[in-house]
């Protein structure tokens, strides 16, 4: 469904649900894995932000998000969401400006990165597993996400290789291999998609996004009373866990965007 032009919706202050926002994990949650939202996913998501805030906050950077659901709706993702939280919010958006960013680098230091770099890069070197494609380490503003087959992986080996690792635990081992040697270092390491995991600093979580909506509130906007938290992963290690389990947020574990959409339309009778 691609719009015509920028869908109109009502001032933050004055939607009927006004302090209620509506935050969603993008793949998985609102789209398939790594491909694009449907029409039907992009028309309930505006019905709903005639009633209250809508949000995604994701881990991928945010170019994969305009490809994920601003170029299927033909419009800038900024357009089709109040609040974009890309890499779990160290890049952000509302109503289309930028807030406050932070750096993954900046923080950990380029001698111990090349450390962290070299040590997941010898670990998939001598890995039996079926197959193995390119990009093993993907950098990002505010993480490193790691992939044992490599992201440039087709779509249906990443089903293969998801299969696959239920029984065979490659990321599982390999995520308890690096907090054994870099346990030490203040590093979260989360499962999350089909074929990586994500590495950054503990805290830098998807519940790092909150903080944007605390700081807006503070500075005159609307504070979030009730805030819905949509994910698939909402399993402990994975990179929905935390934000489902904060005490500030109403989480719904979602098996798939259809399901997603049916929690919507009883929600808020959309």
């Amino acid at each position: 469904m691609a719009f015509t032009q920028p869908p109109t919706f009502p001032p933050l202050e004055e939607r009927p649900l006004k302090n209620t926002i509506c935050l969603f994990d993008v793949d998985g949650t609102l789209t398939p894995a790594r491909l694009a939202a449907s029409p039907e996913m992009l028309s309930l998501l505006q019905s709903l932000r005639q009633k209250c805030a809508i949000g995604f906050v994701g881990g991928s950077d945010f170019s994969k998000q305009e490809e994920q659901l601003g170029k299927p709706a033909g419009l800038p993702v900024t357009q089709l969401f109040d609040f974009c939280f890309s890499e779990n919010g160290l890049t952000a958006y509302k109503l289309g400006q930028s807030l406050p960013s932070n750096s993954f680098i900046r923080w950990i230091g380029e001698d111990r990165y090349k450390e962290l770099a070299n040590f997941c890069l010898h670990y998939i070197a001598d890995l039996d597993i079926p197959i193995k494609r390119g990009t093993f380490i993907e950098f990002r503003n505010g993480m490193i996400n790691v992939s044992p087959i490599g992201r440039n992986a087709s779509t249906q080996e990443r089903l293969d290789f998801q299969e696959y690792d239920k029984g065979a635990k490659v990321r599982e081992k390999f995520v308890a291999a690096l907090k054994e040697r870099f346990g030490g270092l203040g590093l979260t390491f989360s499962i999350g998609g089909q074929i990586s995991f994500d590495v950054f600093p503990t805290g830098w979580d998807k519940t790092y996004c909150l903080q944007h909506l605390e700081k807006e509130a503070k500075k005159g906007g609307v504070e979030y009373k009730t805030i819905h938290f949509f994910g698939d992963k909402t399993f402990e290690g994975g990179n929905d866990y935390e934000i489902y389990n904060h005490p500030a947020t109403t989480g719904h574990s979602v098996k798939n965007p259809e399901e997603t959409m049916a929690i919507l339309k009883e929600l808020f009778q959309l």
